[in-house]
């Protein structure tokens, strides 16, 4: 039976221990990967600052343009070929560099970072970890059966042994861990519970507002509802735009209208369905879509918003979650994120099942609330984020884990 073991509170070890020097392992650096890269940013920037060396390694071109101001050493061994994103020079490189490193954090699986740092670290004497950052949720399963049958074909001699092998995997909540096992019968690993988050922003609020509100000045003085990463199926972004075209014509409140804010890339053939789809209920004068947004525009449309909505069918963690709480925005989700038990016992928020109905009454119900509700709510947000998400704190238990687990070892 696989260990389990959860992260130690923050400030377990003694202030003297020696520091960690960490290599981080990613698919790529580039922004539009969500999650994984941020948060890896975040972490490492806080780890930083207190003394441990963080360095990253991608399968990126060496040339890619998001590398060039990247705010972490890191060593880009592309160009890699396919989305599995083999390079030759991946395995070489991790070879000849591993001793410079405690230990290896791999953060995905399912491409050649994962099974690349497995090869390149076999038989050495540099432990490796692995986020698997969700990609284990059944759901891919259930939603894609071909795909999952080309992955069980990979299973046995990839990240199997990736997973097997390594000195801990480690899920950032009790959720993702217990529906990790439920995607592949044939599953070993020792398993770490380890809290995630992100900084609270930095910066004036109304500041951050006006400079998204310039850029969008339509925006002005309207009720938005924020959808912010990116624009994917697994997503329930059709859910969405059904149930808030379902709500215009009800007004069920008699209010002002809500506006729908979608803020992230939204290309190819599923943002083209979803751009048609709002055409054919005739709501475009209530939909923006604004692109990515970064920096002060990002927060700004936090702070504009009335809620941030994320009707998903599966989401291991949520960064964008955990910023709309960092901002005081209650959030409106799916009892498919694997934070909304937190969500749920803070009254951050709403959360509904990941269909139609359950999304329509999201929205209804938001719309409904009074406004003193809504007011409290948006406090509890904060206090949720500050007790659960602050990754100020869960940086030191990162560290924590690590020691724990008996990094940095004698070498």
């Amino acid at each position: 039976v696989p260990a389990i073991i959860v992260a130690p509170t923050p400030r377990f070890f003694a202030p003297h221990a020696r520091s960690v020097r960490i290599l981080h392992s990613i698919h790529s650096a580039n922004p539009k990967g969500g999650g994984p890269i941020e948060g890896l940013k975040q972490l490492a920037a806080l780890n930083t600052m207190v003394g441990h060396s963080v360095e990253v390694v991608t399968l990126d071109s060496p040339d890619s343009p998001w590398l060039k101001d990247f705010p972490i050493p890191i060593h880009a061994t592309g160009p890699s070929y396919l989305g599995y994103g083999y390079t030759p020079r991946f395995v070489p490189w991790l070879r000849e560099h591993h001793r410079d490193y405690d230990v290896v954090i791999v953060n995905g699986i399912w491409q050649y970072a994962s099974f690349g740092t497995w090869r390149a670290l076999a038989d050495t004497s540099t432990p490796y970890c692995v986020f698997t950052h969700g990609m284990l949720d059944p759901w891919f399963k259930k939603q894609y059966p071909l795909k999952h049958l080309k992955k069980w074909l990979y299973w046995p001699w990839g990240d199997y042994r990736v997973l097997r092998d390594a000195l801990a995997v480690l899920f950032t909540t009790e959720e993702e861990r217990r529906l990790a096992r439920r995607s592949f019968w044939l599953f070993r690993c020792d398993e770490v519970v380890i809290s995630y988050g992100i900084r609270a922003p930095n910066g004036d609020e109304s500041s951050q507002r006006e400079v998204f509100l310039s850029a969008f000045p339509h925006l002005r003085g309207k009720r938005l509802l924020l959808f912010l990463g990116r624009v994917h199926e697994k997503k329930g972004c059709e859910l969405l735009i059904e149930a808030f075209a379902r709500l215009l014509r009800a007004n069920a409140s008699g209010a002002a209208p809500l506006h729908l804010v979608f803020g992230g890339p939204f290309e190819g053939d599923y943002g083209d369905s979803l751009k048609a789809m709002i055409s054919r209920a005739g709501i475009e004068a209530h939909v923006t879509w604004t692109g990515m947004l970064a920096g002060d525009l990002k927060w700004g449309a936090f702070y504009s918003a009335e809620a941030f909505v994320l009707p998903s069918h599966q989401e291991n963690f949520g960064i964008a979650i955990a910023e709309a709480l960092a901002c005081g925005v209650p959030v409106l989700i799916s009892n498919r994120v694997n934070i909304w038990r937190e969500i749920k016992l803070h009254n951050a928020g709403l959360v509904e099942s990941d269909d139609l109905a359950g999304t329509e009454r999201l929205l209804k119900t938001w719309d409904a609330l009074p406004a003193e509700t809504k007011s409290r709510m948006r406090l509890n947000a904060r206090s949720c984020f500050m007790r659960c998400f602050n990754i100020d704190s869960n940086a030191t238990a990162f560290i924590d884990t690590l020691r724990l687990l008996g990094v940095p070892r004698d070498r």
